[in-house]
């Protein structure tokens, strides 16, 4: 149910996107979005891994440095049978976790230093079960690709802004065009990131075959980030659908945007997946 969730919404948010190309230009204008797009995508998944490192402050660390983290990940990697990914850490206070990278042959899991010292080993290896169920799934080149779409949206959504369409409505078009299209693209981006984030709880606790651990580990982690939120800089929320709990504090409307699932929900499915 996740997966088909995931490919609606990636096609809608496609859809979108081409849509306001067509807008914008006809068909000249929706083949220069489709190459625009392609483009956007290609650097995407050659650099987006890199980028998200460099933006969170993580720095990779070697098995001399951290030898109790990297034989945690190598073992949960051997459970998913992937790969070893890098091991990188992130000096914040704040408890949380991320992987990135484009493949599992290219993968990286960062950790703070805040979810190290705040979980039991346990519920850190569920939580690595987590991160490492998003690499299985490929859901860090979903990801990238749909932040990119997004992120074009929002950038031909403004270039709306300079058409003129034929008859009285034209500027009226295009500002509805320039408020709208952003919104409709945050609205699906969120939807996706919510259906994967349950798909790698799933997947995190079929892995370690604890789900009750990752259950513990995302209660201890919300409260843990509203004690100690990371500071909410443009580049540091640019990463937050990464994240395995929302770094921010947000509430209300914020809501309708969060890349996050409720936890109260994602807990309760995870005690339920145990009692199963």
């Amino acid at each position: 149910m996740n997966m088909l969730k995931t490919t609606v919404l990636l096609a809608a948010l496609t859809s979108l996107f081409l849509g306001v190309g067509y807008f914008l230009g006809g068909p000249i204008g929706l083949v220069i979005a489709l190459g625009f797009g392609g483009a956007m995508n290609f650097f995407a998944y050659w650099s987006s891994d890199k980028l998200a490192l460099r933006m969170a402050g993580a720095h990779e660390v070697s098995l001399q440095d951290a030898p109790k983290l990297h034989a945690m990940v190598e073992a949960v990697a051997a459970q998913a049978r992937l790969p070893k990914p890098k091991v990188y850490i992130i000096q914040s206070d704040t408890p949380n976790a991320f992987a990135t990278g484009r493949n599992p042959q290219h993968a990286a899991v960062a950790v703070t230093t805040g979810i190290q010292s705040l979980l039991s080993e346990r519920e850190l290896r569920g939580v690595l079960g987590h991160e490492l169920g998003h690499v299985k799934n490929r859901d860090i080149l979903t990801s990238s690709i749909v932040a990119t779409l997004a992120g074009a949206i929002s950038m031909l959504a403004w270039m709306s802004l300079f058409f003129r369409g034929r008859g009285g409505y034209g500027a009226i078009i295009s500002l509805a065009a320039f408020l709208l299209a952003p919104l409709a693209a945050g609205l699906i981006q969120a939807g996706i990131s919510r259906a994967r984030e349950y798909q790698a709880d799933i997947s995190g606790a079929e892995i370690t075959h604890d789900p009750l651990a990752l259950a513990s580990a995302l209660e201890k982690l919300q409260q843990g980030v509203k004690e100690r939120p990371m500071e909410a800089t443009p580049m540091a929320e640019s990463t937050a659908h990464l994240y395995i709990v929302n770094p921010f504090r947000g509430g209300g409307l914020v809501s309708l945007f969060s890349t996050h699932p409720p936890m109260e929900e994602r807990v309760r499915r995870l005690r339920e997946m145990a009692g199963r």
